[in-house]
């Protein structure tokens, strides 16, 4: 009897070391797993909010070392980042392509001309369909694309002090 009822004590002190465990542990819930880790860039067409031409992304990657930026004017998120996006085109001389997700243009024209462009060039995303191709959950996200046109690294969310120094 006295055996028996030392069981649930073992138990619940079983479960609450494994949530003071899952407290401890440096895990971070934004870095959702890419498929697309070391493999191609998707290829996809589309129109350039910047440029006179269309965008193609064939031509566009495996030359150098590119980060990719998913953003709208209706996030947030998008603008708390935006100075650390021109903070990479003016300090680390990285190229960086736009991708304007499901937005208005003549707001993103606009916001680029209030904000500044550190885009070389922006890819525009009116349906979602290149995001789906990516594995975008939600924007911002950036994506680090080597010279070879392999993704190297994904971030979900908006980069941070933090987060600019860790790319």
């Amino acid at each position: 009897n006295n055996k028996l009822s030392l069981f649930p004590s073992l138990i619940f002190l079983l479960v609450l070391s494994l949530f003071l465990y899952l407290l401890i542990i440096d895990r971070n819930p934004r870095e959702i797993p890419s498929a697309l880790i070391d493999k191609k860039v998707p290829e996809f067409v589309a129109k350039s909010l910047v440029k006179d031409k269309k965008f193609i992304s064939s031509s566009e990657f495996g030359k150098e070392l590119i980060l990719v930026n998913f953003f709208a004017t209706w996030c947030k998120p998008c603008r708390d980042e935006h100075n650390f996006i021109k903070q990479f085109s003016e300090e680390k001389k990285i190229k960086i392509i736009g991708i304007n997700y499901k937005d208005d243009l003549k707001n993103a024209n606009q916001w680029l001309i209030e904000l500044g462009n550190p885009y070389y060039d922006i890819a525009v995303d009116s349906d979602g369909s290149i995001a789906i191709d990516w594995g975008v959950y939600g924007i911002p996200e950036t994506f680090v694309v080597d010279s070879k046109g392999v993704i190297k690294h994904r971030h979900a969310g908006p980069i941070t002090n933090k987060i600019y120094k860790k790319i």
